[in-house]
């Protein structure tokens, strides 16, 4: 995985490329609000139809999903060490409608 500067990201991210697919990881589980909804927001605006978004938390980002389900798709897999992995990927024709400004976590969708 080669490391590359992101734009308003607050941890490093890595972007690998395999049989024509990029995906970017980034990893903040050891982060606290609101960096991970900041990285997630930030390492979502990379993706096209040809690329994914691998992101490790503390926990699942409830309060990210409903922000971002119009434009993209997410799998959220539970890790051994409790961890979770989600992989977010943009939808095939999707309109650019995620306002990537709302990336603060505030309300019942945030669980501190």
């Amino acid at each position: 995985m080669e490391k590359i500067e992101v734009a308003g990201s607050s941890v490093d991210f890595f972007k690998s490329i395999e049989d024509g697919l990029t995906t970017y990881h980034f990893d903040t589980s050891r982060c606290g609000p609101p960096e991970p909804m900041v990285n997630a927001m930030v390492g979502l605006q990379l993706l096209d139809e040809h690329s994914q978004l691998v992101m490790i938390n503390h926990k699942s980002p409830a309060g990210l999903f409903p922000r971002i389900e119009q434009e993209f798709t997410f799998d959220v897999e539970e890790l051994e060490n409790g961890f979770a992995k989600v992989i977010f990927r943009k939808k095939i024709g999707s309109k650019n409608t995620t306002d990537f400004t709302q990336n603060s976590c505030s309300g019942s969708g945030c669980n501190h």
